[in-house]
């Protein structure tokens, strides 16, 4: 089994190769001249409200900190960096502070999903049914900013579900499935995926 740093660097040399192969090596390139790593102030930030976050994640972030509308020194970088077992949506990565300031925002519009209020929207027996005991890290949007599926880890699962396991959120049909029993896990599939989410499409966009 590779190291969290291994994973991590192994998944974004991944994703470097999948640029290039689908034509976005210039994208690619501009992207890689402005990142930088989160500082290990933002990660201790981070730490402080999710002490359990996957190392994965972390060694992930300290290569780049977040991709959607992340104003770095040199330039904005809004980038596809992630993907879901859904076809189609890539998504972006949250920065470390991104994660920190959205981390209650599932809560003010959520809980129908929680509550199981609505017989015909499916959630995984795997999520909790307790608003109370929710603990999501919200780490990605999808390409619509967010607002057709975003991604989380899962800190407060059922007695069916693992802790640190990843949910995707989709709406319009809305559902909230487990994707991953972990975050490693979903960096792998991802990988064994090819990166599907990277396309002509995604690449012009």
């Amino acid at each position: 089994m590779p190291t969290a740093k291994e994973l991590a660097q192994a998944y974004y040399d991944g994703l470097k190769e999948a640029y290039y192969r689908e034509g976005g090596q210039e994208v690619w390139d501009r992207f890689a001249s402005v990142a930088q790593g989160a500082s290990q102030e933002d990660i201790d930030w981070l730490l402080k409200f999710y002490p359990d976050i996957p190392e994965s994640l972390i060694e992930l972030l300290k290569l780049v900190d977040g991709t959607y509308y992340r104003e770095y020194p040199q330039d904005k970088v809004l980038l596809y960096f992630l993907g879901s077992d859904y076809e189609g949506y890539p998504y972006y990565l949250l920065s470390a502070r991104q994660m920190v300031d959205t981390k209650d925002q599932f809560r003010q519009w959520g809980d129908y999903l929680i509550d199981r209020e609505y017989d015909d929207i499916p959630v995984d027996e795997g999520v909790c049914d307790d608003m109370d005991k929710l603990d999501f890290l919200h780490f990605s949007d999808c390409c619509n900013n967010g607002g057709t599926s975003q991604l989380f880890i899962d800190f407060s699962p059922s007695a069916k579900g693992q802790k640190g396991q990843v949910l995707r959120y989709l709406h319009d049909p809305d559902e909230l499935v487990v994707v991953a029993d972990s975050f490693d896990e979903y960096l792998q599939m991802l990988i064994d995926q090819d990166y599907a989410f990277i396309d002509e499409d995604s690449v012009e966009e």
